[in-house]
């Protein structure tokens, strides 16, 4: 017979990726210890090569380890869709999943005849990473917009409705443009005038609206590459992120619904994240000079209070404002123009 919390704790530390492994994109990482610490959905905007995709896989690796009960609740999604294997009787780290971009709704959300948990489900409790998003099926994407906001998916059949959780962080990369150097500091971008707006414009509004942080990830130069110092390894990483999450246990321990900061609806955001005076001025004047879109708002919101958890800090002050206004980058009106 198995000890379930031995098979746990064993599983708990291994890790497969390390941050200690990326050279470089020291504001990138930064991005990924806020998206970790406060359970935020990021996208990552940059040419091929840039180091996407091997930052996108490290992440699991600083987010807070599994609880046994989320352990419980991961291992019962993947034994239903029949993932387990022989190998483990529990699933100890996070889930990372990656679904190619050809993918079909029902792979995605779940379904068929015999209704079984999608990728989304999957992903419960973990990272769902869609690497090149603009060449994902635009239906594939939008029936995201019900689970990003509910955190449940709902099949519904002519004699019965299923429920599977649906709790994830989605991570996206791509492109900011079909030939990929739109905006890279050493190669020329070929598209022509208009085509990288219509590149963009595959993500829909509602959808973008739904990711917290939009990060602009550029090329490491070779000579950077091979003077960079060691990096922070990610158990160091995941200490301060486990810390600003017990912050926000206790800040949310009477709402059965919110566990964390990405969460949060406009009700706790007027309760806790308000930032001090300079902050909201620092706010509103980001918000004009850059023509940050009004859904930029309470996204910032949620960002500056995750960043002031991370230094442990009672109220949000203006340099937290200030750094989670640079994670807006796809909602101002001119890029890509």
């Amino acid at each position: 017979m198995v000890d379930t919390e031995k098979e746990f704790e064993r599983g708990i530390e291994a890790v497969d990726f390390d941050f200690s492994d990326v050279k470089g994109q020291e504001s990138v990482k930064r991005s990924l210890e806020i998206a970790a610490a406060g359970g935020h959905n990021l996208i990552m905007i940059g040419p091929p090569g840039a180091g996407k995709s091997m930052l996108a896989k490290r992440l699991a690796s600083i987010l807070p380890p599994l609880t046994l009960d989320e352990a419980l609740e991961t291992t019962k999604i993947h034994s239903v869709a029949g993932k387990t294997g022989n190998e483990t009787a529990l699933i100890t780290q996070r889930p990372f999943r990656s679904p190619h971009h050809t993918i079909s709704d029902v792979a995605l959300v779940g379904g068929g005849s015999f209704p079984q948990p999608g990728e989304i489900s999957l992903a419960h409790n973990g990272v769902l990473f869609l690497d090149e998003l603009p060449e994902f099926k635009r239906t594939v994407l939008e029936v995201m917009r019900q689970p990003l906001e509910d955190r449940r998916i709902s099949i519904s059949r002519a004699r019965f409705t299923i429920d599977y959780p649906a709790s994830f962080m989605l991570v996206s990369s791509m492109n900011p443009c079909p030939c990929g150097y739109f905006n890279h500091p050493e190669k020329k971008c070929v598209c022509s005038p208009g085509v990288v707006q219509k590149y963009l414009s595959k993500i829909s509004g509602p959808l973008l609206d739904r990711i917290d942080l939009h990060i602009e990830v550029v090329p490491v130069p070779f000579n950077k590459l091979a003077e960079a110092p060691p990096s922070e390894n990610s158990i160091t990483v995941r200490d301060r992120v486990i810390k600003a999450r017990r912050i926000q246990v206790e800040r949310f321990k009477n709402k059965e619904t919110v566990h964390c900061n990405a969460q949060m609806n406009s009700r706790l955001l007027a309760q806790y994240a308000m930032p001090d005076e300079t902050g909201m001025q620092i706010l509103k004047s980001a918000m004009e000079k850059l023509d940050l879109s009004a859904r930029a708002y309470d996204r910032i919101l949620k960002v500056s209070r995750t960043i002031a958890d991370l230094e442990e800090c009672d109220t949000i002050q203006s340099h937290h404002v200030a750094e989670a206004v640079q994670y807006r980058s796809l909602d101002r009106s001119n890029w890509g123009a």
